[in-house]
């Protein structure tokens, strides 16, 4: 067989692999959790579909994005341990559940420091998966 051939056809192989969807959902759990810890607002809304609410409608994404920008303003840290992943599909799309760990080196997120049960919803938009919902508890 022709060199080039199998070059271009190994290639092309490795180009169309992709990534398990769940995995995929694991990848943006973890790029939500370093954008907490950088306090980088852009970088979470990234993994945020547009309608995304927490606590059933007490958090929206607007709400959570200006908080971490004003974290950012006022210089403070977030620290965020993530506990133990499961991930489980729910027809076309995935539930996380997972236990983090909060503390906050500033004033403006004092009564959220603690270790909380969080379950997240996720569904792909377009060739991305977004957070659509998320809930937290106090642990």
């Amino acid at each position: 067989m022709n060199p080039l051939l199998c070059s271009a056809l190994l290639f092309g192989l490795v180009a169309c692999h992709r990534a398990p969807d769940e995995s995929l959902v694991r990848q943006g759990i973890e790029t939500a959790q370093h954008a907490a810890e950088t306090v980088d607002a852009s970088a979470l809304g990234d993994v945020l579909a547009d309608d995304f609410t927490g606590n059933n409608g007490e958090m929206d994404r607007r709400q959570l994005l200006g908080m971490l920008r004003a974290a950012a303003f006022r210089g403070e840290t977030i620290h965020a341990l993530t506990g133990p992943l499961t991930v489980e599909p729910r027809s076309d799309r995935y539930v996380a559940r997972f236990t983090v760990t909060l503390t906050s080196g500033g004033k403006l997120l004092p009564a959220q420091i603690g270790v909380y049960e969080v379950e997240t919803a996720w569904r792909k938009d377009g060739r991305e998966w977004r957070c659509y919902s998320a809930t937290w508890k106090s642990a």
